[in-house]
């Protein structure tokens, strides 16, 4: 192996530098998409914190409607259970990342809220599709602009974070 594949002290300077060092080490300075990256051990811990209820949940869920696909009784059944188990699963961890400030899921939480509240309407009232689909975009906007300001209240400053 080559000279370049050893790794240099900090002592050492690259070849061709004139002596002068920096101001500060490259590695010191954060750069923007540094900051946005949520780091793993950032995450927020949920109240059932050693036990995995949340993955277990989406786990059964997908079990769940794995056995209706595959022929089980009562399809409709296992399914509606299997999609209620995933989605409320999903939904609780992203609540608690997007109020911790972990990460931002504006969007899919203003969009399931829009859903929730719309879908009564749709089942129980003859009101037209269109303003059917008016409310819901209203619901939706109203509470994505909520949502996302109140986020970047409690990120410091942040409108999202990956």
């Amino acid at each position: 192996m080559g000279r370049r594949s050893r790794k240099r002290g900090l002592s050492e300077q690259p070849p061709g530098s004139s002596g002068q060092r920096a101001s500060a080490p490259a590695h010191a300075r954060p750069d923007a998409a540094a900051r946005r990256r949520a780091r793993l051990d950032e995450a927020p811990k949920p109240p059932w914190a050693p036990v995995p209820l949340t993955e277990i949940c989406i786990f059964a869920g997908i079990i769940l409607i794995g056995v209706a696909l595959l022929g089980g009784s009562q399809r409709a059944l296992l399914i509606g259970f299997g999609l209620a188990l995933v989605l409320i699963a999903t939904l609780e961890l992203c609540l608690r990342e997007h109020f911790a400030g972990y990460r931002s899921h504006s969007v899919l939480i203003a969009a399931c809220s829009a859903v929730i509240l719309v879908l009564p309407l749709v089942l129980l009232t003859g009101l037209a599709k269109v303003l059917l689909l008016a409310a819901a975009a209203v619901v939706f906007g109203v509470l994505w602009w909520l949502l996302r300001t109140l986020f970047r209240s409690r990120s410091g400053g942040m409108s999202w974070r990956a």
